[in-house]
């Protein structure tokens, strides 16, 4: 198998990973989930001259939406009105894309998914930077409701 996970993932070492690990675990299954993150690291490794970890957190910085649309009912209409993320929710939309766009892809391992998403991410492609853009451009298409947004 693989090195040891305790070399790449402390336990506890970065907020963001175990946030990351605990969104990428299925059924209460942490040590699956971390060999899978470390497996996707130690890939990355293998493809890219960078330090996994900066791609990990460029990736992520990428995907991170800065504003969303909110639907808001004013006189029995439904208006989809810009807002401004919170921290929390970027971070967390953030995670979410990155995992649901490696879950879409087929016929590799997860760890493979992963780190291929998590590079494809950093170099501003894939599916979890277009689902950020669609997200941007809808708040754009939007933006004459943004006076509705309290």
């Amino acid at each position: 198998m693989s090195k040891p996970i305790k070399a790449y993932i402390p336990q506890g070492s970065d907020p963001l990973i175990e946030k990351f690990i605990n969104c990428l675990m299925k059924q209460g299954k942490k040590s699956t989930a971390r060999r899978i993150f470390a497996d996707a690291l130690e890939m990355i490794k293998t493809r890219t001259k960078e330090p996994p970890m900066e791609v990990f957190s460029k990736a992520l910085l990428n995907v991170t939406p800065l504003v969303e649309v909110r639907p808001k009912r004013i006189a029995g209409s439904v208006y989809q009105v810009p807002v401004e993320v919170p921290p929390k929710r970027q971070q967390a939309l953030s995670i979410r894309w990155i995992l649901t766009a490696a879950r879409t892809r087929k016929g590799v391992p997860m760890a493979h998914k992963l780190a291929l998403e998590l590079l494809d991410a950093s170099a501003d492609q894939g599916s979890a930077v277009k689902k950020k853009q669609d997200v941007l451009k809808m708040a754009q298409a939007n933006k004459a409701f943004a006076h509705l947004a309290k």
